[in-house]
């Protein structure tokens, strides 16, 4: 296969894809998610409803913008191995839009459901303190951050987006043309790859900040004598690791829907596993730094709030969280044939991005709750649906927009591996058959 043919076919996969079953499941989860919703919001309920609203957000939150980080640090350090499965991760941009909803949904419906507690104990506080932990500022610096960030990404990503709208414009479908037409004029290559190379890092830095803010105030604020310096990184360094473990399975499920399975290489996930697997660690370094400070320290303000997770009623989620987040993880990734091998990476990168979800869970709910302990039922149920269902449609309505493949930098990717296949270019955990196009590495192998 030639390089204009391996284009021609990645310009025509990358624009046929119908999404229709993540359509109709994203749909079906949030019509049902906002019915009982709403039914539990007006009820007795809505305490519960409402913070499971915001352990959603918080969740779905850090995984759109982790998502779009990831793009980021891709496109900033000129990496080339996961031009073909990049796109996957992008996709999760179109939640960006949704969380500025929820969050204004948070701070007018929700707000007393999830911060009344904490809004009885500013009186305690110092005055500083007070006023930074107060409803009218402590929205404003989220709102204006988090809407700054999410026009840096929908920036950055249209600095690809418009290349590949330009290559897709002669093969997409009849009900897309014009507006890819439209989209295509003015492209200009060179600016868009230098503007892509300053709001890359313009993202990265606004994504540590407003996610910081994010942590500080969504998960710290809630029980507002306590603080740990390391909590924002914490939380957006988990959804950075939840950004690659989703792109792990979405890689998988895309790829075979496009019908490009076999572009993506045993080389392409032995990388993102190997991202996974170090983010794993880092975080599990980034708790173990927080918990060990605070039980050096021992000073009640400090030390309880990890009491009432790791101790009584919420012990087992605790262990859970531990589990899934780091030792599962670990010891499931840290050989090489897990990595490659499809089954074995989405089993435990799916049991990783579970147990964030717990994770998030056990860092805000325990705060808020009038509960001895962990309760799963209709209010807890409802809003997990409707938030999953949401971030599934936005999934799907940019795979339906947009190209869904990158068919220049996926070239670049496909191309740097054909060129691979000359037994002294492998380390000791590649071999030929890891790379993409076996059958054409073969064929130079033979003698002529």
């Amino acid at each position: 296969m030639t390089d204009r043919q391996l284009l021609a076919r990645l310009s025509e996969r990358a624009v046929g894809g119908r999404w229709t079953t993540l359509l109709g499941l994203g749909g079906l989860l949030a019509l049902a998610g906002l019915g009982l919703f709403v039914l539990n919001a007006r009820g007795a309920g809505a305490d519960r409803a409402w913070q499971l609203f915001h352990v959603n957000w918080l969740y779905f939150t850090g995984l759109a913008t982790g998502s779009v980080a990831l793009s980021a640090v891709q496109r900033t350090t000129r990496a080339k191995w996961g031009g073909v499965i990049v796109r996957f991760a992008e996709a999760s941009a179109a939640f960006l839009p949704l969380s500025i909803v929820g969050l204004v949904l948070i701070f007018t419906v929700g707000y007393e459901h999830i911060y009344g507690p904490m809004q009885h104990q500013l009186e305690t506080l110092a005055h500083g303190k007070a006023v930074w932990l107060s409803r009218p500022w402590m929205f404003t610096r989220l709102f204006v951050s988090l809407v700054a960030l999410t026009v840096v990404a929908w920036r950055f990503l249209w600095t690809d987006l418009q290349g590949d709208v330009a290559a897709t414009a002669g093969v997409v479908g009849a009900d897309r043309q014009a507006r890819y037409a439209r989209w295509a004029q003015g492209h200009d290559e060179a600016r868009n790859d230098e503007r892509g190379f300053v709001l890359a890092p313009l993202y990265l830095v606004l994504y540590a900040v407003t996610l910081t803010l994010v942590g500080f105030d969504g998960i710290m604020a809630l029980q507002p004598h306590w603080f740990s310096n390391l909590l924002g990184g914490f939380y957006f360094m988990g959804s950075f690791l939840g950004g690659h473990t989703l792109l792990a399975l979405m890689m998988m499920y895309g790829a075979a829907h496009l019908g490009v399975g076999d572009l993506v290489s045993p080389k392409q996930r032995h990388d993102l596993g190997k991202m996974c697997f170090g983010f794993t660690v880092f975080w599990a370094y980034l708790m173990w730094a927080q918990f060990l400070v605070i039980w050096y320290g021992n000073m009640p303000e400090e030390t309880g709030f990890v009491f009432a997770r790791l101790w009584g009623h919420w012990m087992p989620v605790g262990r859970l969280v531990l589990l899934g987040m780091f030792v599962i993880p670990f010891i499931g990734l840290l050989g090489v044939a897990p990595k490659k091998f499809p089954g074995t990476l989405a089993l435990f990168t799916g049991i990783s991005l579970v147990s964030l979800w717990l994770e998030r869970y056990l860092l805000v709910v325990p705060s808020v709750t009038t509960a001895d302990g962990p309760v799963i039922g209709m209010p807890e149920l409802a809003p997990t649906l409707l938030l999953t269902g949401l971030f599934l449609l936005g999934w799907a309505w940019f795979g339906r927009t947009f190209p869904m493949l990158s068919p220049r930098r996926a070239l670049v990717t496909l191309v740097s591996e054909r060129g691979h296949g000359h037994g002294h270019e492998y380390d000791h955990e590649e071999s030929p058959k890891d790379f993409a196009m076996p059958a054409e590495l073969e064929r130079r192998g033979h003698k002529r």
